[in-house]
């Protein structure tokens, strides 16, 4: 049996967790376990939104898939936290993949784990990948050995798809995505920063400064 553990910290994005989370669960050999610095409730960055750790960080020490979440803002308060940075870079050391979705890859970064290695993230966040020694890419998984790393939230589907069809091939996978009925077709074609108008972005990147990602206006809050 393939330990998956879920990393939690205050304000992660829910579908972040989640998408990958429904994708791994589904897998007979694969068991899911959410971990935080002390178990318990973890809210999210969307209120009311929390999943409760069952386990702390210290009695998960070396799963064979780890998934990091991003975050609209607390991510940045994360990057020279060392308990979970230390976490992420120990196990490493054990994991078959060690795996973020959106600015998740930001930890991965600053836990050293990144260093002239490819790799994705939300498309508002792109620009500080290289800060911490990235090379970023605008596509919506990249594997780079056992490091995956997925664009911003809804990407995390498709990065645990990835996931189940290197460790049980793609028949599993495929028989994952057609039980979660994955199949995407989006009303409008402005999923991502290449395909949405110049105005469209520029009006979402001043939301999301609005709640509270000050980053984007101020890049040297995540130096």
């Amino acid at each position: 049996m393939m330990q998956a553990a879920f990393l939690l910290y205050e304000g992660f994005t829910p579908l972040d967790v989640i998408g990958p989370f429904q994708v791994l669960a589904a897998v007979p050999d694969i068991e899911p376990v959410f971990v935080a610095e002390r178990p318990g409730a973890v809210d999210s960055d969307s209120a009311p939104c929390a999943i409760v750790a069952q386990r702390s960080l210290e009695e998960v020490a070396s799963p064979d898939i780890v998934v990091v979440p991003g975050s609209l803002a607390s991510f940045y308060t994360l990057l020279g936290h060392e308990p979970t940075l230390a976490w992420i870079r120990s196990t490493h050391a054990h994991a078959r993949f060690v795996t973020s979705v959106c600015t998740g890859s930001l930890l991965l970064a600053a836990a050293g784990l990144l260093d002239g290695r490819p790799a994705t993230t939300h498309w508002a966040a792109r620009d500080l990948l290289p800060r911490f020694g990235a090379i970023p890419t605008p596509e919506r998984v990249v594997k780079s050995g056992k490091i995956i790393t997925a664009g911003g939230v809804s990407a995390g589907i498709d990065m645990a798809l990835h996931v189940v069809a290197d460790l049980n091939g793609s028949q599993m996978a495929q028989a994952v995505q057609l039980g979660i009925e994955y199949a995407p077709d989006p009303p409008f074609n402005s999923g991502s920063k290449e395909n949405a108008a110049a105005d469209l972005v520029a009006a979402v990147a001043t939301a999301f400064a609005h709640r509270g990602a000050s980053w984007i206006s101020d890049p040297q809050t995540a130096a």
